[in-house]
């Protein structure tokens, strides 16, 4: 969106998009922009006459236009009294809860300074290419991050069709949605194709879904005179407004157990356990515990399986792996006290 038609960076786009991003500001909006456009500053100072295409190519362009694109942004915004700065996030960030929660109080101090910050991929380090498919996934996870009230997606279409707007002439726009339905997805893959992961609707609707998840909604759509981002955000813009603006948005940490953590080892709990934990939303004692994958220390994420290795849910375990086996080898000698303290408590239980 911020490329010219020869693929460099539009600095008249970044002029418009800046100019809006103010005037919702000055109604007193918090606004945190995700934006990509480095490679496409970038590419020319390396010589290229466009946009290169291998990895090498794309992250050495990112490395020189991460600098210029934050400056184009930098100049814009002070021409309307504003400041920004800048974060390059991987999706590491997101899988350490350290990081994530670093991440977070990062923004919620450039939020209460009346700082924008503007987010993209480190493309220049990012080891599985450009990961986040033009930043449409990044910019759901850091609207979950935040609890942001709308995720704003601008694209060329203005919002999603009943049917492919191009070929059939009759096709009609979703104003609202309350969901994605399986089926809508599958036919706007089938239309996009090969553009999943540049940012085609297809990436889009992909990071609208799991923005819903994380109890976010969504506007898909474009943005013109009459399309401001400050009508957008009225609930009177040129797209698709997808799911309830009262929707409840997750906890920080149970946000990034069911979306982000990744599981050092697993707990097999018995059928009575299962129930407490489904049923009754009780902590999970060692009694339920009938095994124990992996070697994992205290604060640990684990993945609970039932008997027959179905995931259930994940959590934080206050016991290690060591201590848990000894527990479980020690079960007819331990006092009836060791049982009652929670290897997971609810309170950092995901159930899936």
């Amino acid at each position: 969106m911020l490329s010219e038609a020869g693929g460099g960076m539009s600095e008249q786009k970044i002029r418009r998009h800046t100019e809006q991003i103010a005037m919702l500001a000055k109604e007193g909006y918090e606004v945190i922009l995700v934006s990509s456009g480095a490679v496409a500053a970038g590419f020319r100072q390396l010589g290229y006459p466009s946009r290169p295409v291998t990895i090498e190519g794309k992250q050495a362009a990112a490395a020189i236009g991460q600098g210029l694109l934050v400056q184009a942004y930098t100049d814009a915004f002070s021409k309307h009294g504003m400041k920004c700065a800048q974060l390059l996030l991987t999706r590491d960030v997101f899988t350490n809860a350290d990081q994530y929660n670093n991440s977070y109080n990062t923004l919620q101090e450039l939020l209460k300074r009346n700082i924008i910050p503007i987010i993209n991929e480190n493309d220049s380090i990012s080891i599985r290419e450009l990961t986040f498919g033009d930043n449409d996934m990044l910019s759901a996870y850091v609207s979950g991050l935040v609890k942001a009230d709308l995720l704003i997606l601008i694209t060329d279409v203005d919002g999603i069709y009943d049917k492919n707007p191009n070929t059939y002439p009759d096709a009609k726009r979703y104003n609202r949605l309350k969901s994605i339905p399986l089926e809508m997805q599958a036919s706007i893959e089938q239309v996009s194709g090969s553009k999943v992961g540049t940012g085609g609707m297809y990436s889009k609707v992909l990071a609208a879904q799991t923005a819903l998840e994380l109890g976010v909604p969504v506007f898909i759509g474009t943005t013109n005179e009459t399309s401001t981002l400050l009508v957008i955000s009225q609930g009177e813009g040129a797209g698709t407004y997808i799911g309830d603006e009262a929707a409840e948005v997750q906890r920080k940490t149970k946000q990034w157990l069911s979306h982000h953590a990744r599981a050092t080892g697993a707990l097999t709990v018995d059928a009575g356990a299962v129930q407490a934990l489904l049923e009754q939303g009780k902590s999970l004692l060692p009694i339920g515990v009938t095994e124990v994958e992996g070697t994992f220390s205290p604060s640990a994420v684990v993945d609970i399986v039932t008997e027959n290795k179905q995931l259930i849910a994940r959590g934080i375990s206050d016991i290690s792996s060591a201590d848990l086996r000894e527990m479980l080898e020690r079960r007819d000698q331990a006092p009836a006290s060791t049982w009652h303290k929670a290897v997971v408590h609810r309170n950092y239980i995901v159930l899936f």
